[in-house]
């Protein structure tokens, strides 16, 4: 556009062979063009301006997803580490179980496992001030007259929820 307005305007200025109308049109195409390649210009600008706005908001998102990605990082990090101390805590408590399963008479044992199995992982309780810890409800005067009966090696079981209760000084006999 720029070499045409060029060529035009060297055409009008030296005038050679061309009639009045001929300049005329000359002057009017070299000023069509001019505002054309103004009209041009504020559209590249315009999008200038907005690459460069969307040059900013690519460059703060991106920033953002490295923010993210390294908070992703962290958590997993963190995730990783709570899981050996886990696999760590239920290598030892499995080990411990073993040994003091070892100590336990194979039919307690078996009803433990029973009950646990039926209760969601759970199969013991401790009884504290007549409230079993498995259920959370206290026993009625008939229950906890029954477990006082019973004797101190006994298996008193919980009737809302069956686990077995364990009593200590502080079960509120």
């Amino acid at each position: 556009m720029r070499q045409r307005a060029a060529r035009d305007q060297q055409r009008l200025d030296s005038g050679v062979g061309l009639s009045a109308k001929d300049l005329e049109n000359l002057q009017h195409e070299i000023t069509s063009l001019a505002k054309r390649q103004g009209d041009l210009e504020d559209v590249v600008l315009e999008v200038m301006e907005r690459r460069e706005s969307a040059q900013e908001r690519v460059t703060e998102l991106t920033a953002r997803v490295e923010s993210v990605q390294a908070k992703v990082t962290d958590a997993v990090a963190r995730r990783d580490a709570a899981f050996a101390e886990i696999d760590a805590e239920v290598a030892s408590v499995t080990k411990d179980r073993e040994i003091v399963s070892g100590s336990v008479p194979a039919d307690l044992l078996g009803l433990y496992d029973k009950v646990r199995v039926k209760q969601g992982g759970i199969g013991a309780a401790r009884l504290n001030q007549r409230r079993c810890e498995g259920c959370r409800l206290e026993l009625d005067l008939t229950e906890l007259n029954e477990v006082r009966a019973a004797a101190a090696d006994a298996v008193v079981r919980c009737e809302n929820c069956s686990r077995i209760l364990v009593r200590n000084a502080e079960s509120g006999l």
